[in-house]
């Protein structure tokens, strides 16, 4: 027999006796809830298997099984139904086992008081609705846990891949970085080669250069562009004969108006040469310019102030203190002198701020044989010209030293260009 009620719970009644089975459906069906009645508890276990209930009041002592059995059976087919015994022989035993096995969520004693197993249906109710809301939320949680399981194993393969391929970028980028470095050396090493004291003095003008960029009032692109533009800056004089720039270097004011042309165009030269070596087109820039004067008389465009870029403003101050092959505290007087001239003043204020606290570099200049005097020092090793190395560097030229030189010239004459530093 079925009681349906306003209530959406529904209870399970298990009793053998139909008159207390018929009093039980009656007396919970008046509270409104859906009533399912059995008298045998064989038939209660197949209700239980095709329909949910949110409290199962059973019976104890029945012919086919006791309550607490069907209690035992009916918890792993409804484990949230609350059980609910009704027995008339309520002993201490009966206690015990329910308590132990956990089967039951109230008992109620024969005869039962009306408004007892009213409040009883009740809170069994609740009870049910409280674990049936609890497995859903873990049921939910288990299933957030799977997901993020999930999530994080594909975060983890992410992460995996990224930094594979982030181990291969970090190694092309080395390799870059590589062969960049490399091609910088093998232009220097060109042009050293072509003309000793170019490369002596590009080597200083780096190092001025890298000194006014790790002062940190550059960025990181301007200090990038501005080194690899001290490492070029020289490279367009490869298209001039060495004889014109020793020329240009020892006696400028002697210089035709075609081979004074030329060496004013040797930026341009540089330009288009360093385009081959680095992408970056303020590299080019950078070398066109680097012989700009602050007030618009230098080449080979005329530029003039801000239109000269910055990084060629800087490079032309180092470019002009090794160049002009005067002691160190006169160089730096007359860099001091073309500032706002020459120079940009600011240009001139940071190779001030990067040089002052440090040693400049020295200044070479090109001697012949003749020249060599007791006093200098040797800006690089004199060598035989089948490359057995007679003086080295920096060495301090005595009179026994000089006379060394001048003898194995005679047997052996020296043919490499000496150079020395002022």
């Amino acid at each position: 027999m079925v009681a349906h009620g306003p209530a959406n719970a529904s209870v399970l009644i298990v009793d053998d006796d139909e008159i207390v089975l018929l009093a039980l459906s009656e007396t919970i069906g008046l509270e409104g809830y859906k009533v399912t009645t059995s008298n045998s508890a064989i038939e209660a276990l197949a209700l239980a298997k095709r329909e949910s209930f949110n409290v199962i009041v059973s019976d104890h002592l029945m012919p086919e099984m006791t309550g607490l059995e069907l209690f035992s059976q009916l918890k792993d087919i409804q484990p949230n139904a609350s059980r609910v015994l009704i027995t008339g022989v309520l002993t201490l035993k009966t206690v015990i086992d329910a308590v132990n096995k956990g089967e039951i969520f109230r008992f109620l004693a024969k005869p039962w008081v009306r408004e007892e197993l009213v409040a009883t249906v009740k809170n069994a109710t609740q009870r049910h609705q409280l674990l049936e809301v609890n497995s859903q939320l873990q049921r939910d949680t288990q299933t957030l846990n799977q997901r993020l399981v999930q999530s994080n194993t594909q975060l983890e393969e992410k992460i995996h891949e990224l930094s594979i391929s982030k181990r291969a970028l970090d190694s092309a980028h080395q390799a870059l970085t590589h062969n960049f470095n490399h091609s910088l050396e093998l232009c220097y090493r060109i042009i050293n080669t072509y003309h000793p004291m170019l490369g002596k003095e590009t080597k200083a003008i780096v190092d001025l250069c890298t000194r006014m960029a790790e002062t940190g009032l550059l960025g990181d692109h301007a200090a990038h562009v501005l080194k690899v533009s001290a490492w070029l800056q020289n490279i367009g004089l490869l298209g001039i004969s060495r004889a014109l720039i020793t020329k240009a270097r020892q006696a400028p004011h002697t210089l035709t108006e075609n081979e004074q042309l030329l060496v004013n165009n040797h930026p341009v030269y540089g330009q288009t040469i360093a385009a081959f070596i680095d992408d970056l087109a303020e590299v080019g820039a950078t070398i066109r310019a680097h012989h700009e004067r602050w007030d618009g008389s230098g080449y080979p465009d005329g530029f003039a102030m801000y239109a000269i870029p910055e990084t060629a403003r800087i490079l032309a101050v180092a470019v002009y203190y090794v160049e002009c092959a005067l002691p160190q505290s006169e160089a730096v007087e007359a860099v001091i002198r073309e500032s706002g001239k020459a120079f940009d003043p600011e240009a001139v204020r940071l190779f001030l701020k990067s040089t002052q606290p440090m040693q400049l570099p020295r200044h070479i200049k090109e001697v012949l044989l003749a020249e060599l005097q007791a006093g200098m020092v040797l800006a690089r090793g004199i060598y035989s010209p089948g490359g057995l190395l007679l003086i080295p560097e920096e060495t301090n030229l005595s009179e026994k030293i000089l006379k060394k030189i001048t003898d194995h010239n005679m047997v052996d004459p020296i043919s490499q260009r000496l150079l020395v530093y002022v």
